[in-house]
């Protein structure tokens, strides 16, 4: 069942030029969807679509069976859609983590005694019970990204889009919220929409596509998409490290296969030739 319904959408800041153009696709209830793409290329305004921060200028997205055009229907569908955007400072509102994971469902009129449960429910998930009562000041760039995922957490949607939530990180960082979405997408069923520009974060998604210039350019597994490595690069994108080095071998004469992905499969690959 399609939980995002995606229909020839495009979408235009100054009507002289589109920034999403003509876009269709379906993202299923339990799907890992990465978006990936150059700067530009359209990424994160279809973040502010899927949940209605922004309206298609033509087209129609569909959210859990309502059209995000319904505007008496909005306070439902960011109930159903939240987004975790790339700077999580500008998402804090409370000087205490508690305070903050809370606001959301107290502006959505959750009962008190449930927000306390949504409070531990998200700090668990995302491993920060032992920060309830600390300063989100006072934490690491990773940690207060994952307060702010536990924050939408407390909402209790459907689907998490991460508009390039990991892009201020470090590498540990990054890989601290990787673990958690795969986490959120594997164990809760929680539908994940991953938007970015690193390679690598794409490899454990359902399904991937790639924009340019606000159109689909490439669409499929992981492995179909990163197979098209002279498309990738002709729009302005890297290919995944072990593709890189896959690919740098090949050249060198290395007769080592096509389509790694991943160091281990890199390391299998070169075993082989042994």
């Amino acid at each position: 069942m399609s939980i995002i319904e995606v229909k020839n959408v495009s979408y235009t800041y100054d009507k002289t030029k589109f920034a999403v153009k003509n876009v269709s696709f379906d993202v299923k209830e339990g799907e890992y969807v990465a978006i990936i793409g150059h700067n530009g290329s359209g990424k994160s305004t279809l973040a502010k679509l899927f949940n209605a921060l922004f309206v298609p200028t033509n087209g129609e997205i569909i959210v859990d069976g309502i059209s995000t055009s319904q505007k008496d229907k909005l306070f439902e569908i960011r109930k159903k859609v939240g987004v975790v955007f790339q700077n999580p400072d500008n998402g804090i509102v409370a000087s205490i983590v508690e305070d903050d994971i809370a606001f959301g469902p107290e502006n959505i009129g959750v009962k008190r005694e449930e927000i306390g449960e949504r409070i531990d429910f998200a700090l668990k998930t995302v491993g920060m019970e032992k920060f309830r009562y600390s300063s989100p000041d006072r934490l690491s760039g990773g940690q207060k990204q994952r307060i702010a995922i536990a924050g939408v957490l407390a909402l209790k949607p459907k689907v998490i889009v991460l508009d390039e939530s990991t892009a201020m990180l470090d590498p540990k960082g990054r890989q601290e919220i990787l673990n958690v979405v795969k986490k959120l997408n594997k164990e809760q069923g929680v539908t994940v929409i991953a938007i970015t520009h690193y390679m690598d974060e794409v490899l454990n998604a359902d399904k991937v596509y790639v924009l340019d210039e606000g159109e689909i350019a490439l669409q499929g597994t992981p492995r179909e998409i990163f197979k098209e490595g002279a498309k990738i690069k002709s729009i302005g994108l890297e290919l995944p490290l072990a593709s890189f080095i896959a690919e740098k071998l090949r050249q060198a004469g290395v007769p080592v296969k096509d389509g790694i992905l991943d160091k281990e499969e890199l390391k299998g690959a070169i075993c082989e030739l042994k």
